[in-house]
């Protein structure tokens, strides 16, 4: 079991690196033994498999959210529309970053448990960059083909892809990969006095609204995510 500060970033006691990936790429130790096997099958298959980013904390997603909260980082729609930060409430704000990044210390990527997934050789030249957008993993995308077969096979690597789809809270994202016996246990102990504890102890932008609709926005976009058994099916993704 991950400590509060672990489970909410503010610590990395529990994150590993592995000569597997780049030294800034961590996650828990059992977690890289089960990418590594799907990473060894995925280069069988002919295929690359890289991760573009495992844990990430607390400071970080401070950072990121205070970017996008005070307008010096863009902010989308489900669908990636551009929006005018200007025109929103501090509600609607919110609601619009945390479609695409999670709140501090909610992040899945404080728990060493999750990884941002991609094929490195379309990039390796430098003539693309990696976004992480939905129509890089989709049909004529340089990431379709290894999202197709990792949508088939991640599952017999304990892996899942917690935003298959959207449900209304956190956007489509065919690039995020979450271990789930890992995963499971970290978010049922992600309690809402575990993160508002730790979120009280931080200067994070909109920390009052935040915190006096926290049950509202644990549900909606911490807890909402599409379990194993919405992972199978057809191989189109559903975008909002």
């Amino acid at each position: 079991m991950l400590s509060s500060e672990e489970l909410t970033g503010q610590v990395d006691s529990h994150v590993v690196n592995d000569p597997c990936c780049r030294p800034t790429v961590r996650l828990q130790n059992s977690v890289f033994g089960a990418f590594k096997a799907m990473q060894a099958a995925a280069q069988e298959a002919g295929l690359a498999l890289d991760i573009a980013s495992g844990f990430r904390d607390f400071s970080r997603q401070q950072a990121i959210w205070n970017r996008k909260f005070s307008g010096n980082a863009p902010l989308y729609d489900s669908h990636g529309a551009l929006l005018d930060a200007s025109q929103l409430s501090i509600g609607e704000k919110v609601e619009a970053i945390m479609t695409w990044s999670a709140l501090p210390g909610a992040s899945r990527h404080h728990w060493g448990t999750d990884l941002d997934v991609f094929d490195p050789r379309p990039f390796a030249h430098g003539d693309l960059d990696l976004q992480l957008l939905p129509e890089e993993y989709e049909e004529g995308g340089p990431c379709h083909e290894l999202a197709l077969w990792l949508y088939q096979h991640a599952a017999d690597f304990g892996f899942f892809f917690p935003y298959r789809q959207y449900r209304g809270g956190v956007a489509a994202e065919p690039w995020h990969l979450s271990h789930y016996t890992h995963a499971q246990q970290a978010q049922q102990q992600l309690t809402t006095d575990v993160l508002v504890e730790a979120f009280e102890l931080h200067e994070v932008a909109g920390k009052d609204y935040v915190l006096s609709r926290i049950a509202e926005l644990k549900e909606r976009y911490i807890d909402n995510i599409c379990p194993p058994s919405a992972n199978t099916g057809d191989n189109e993704w559903l975008f909002g």
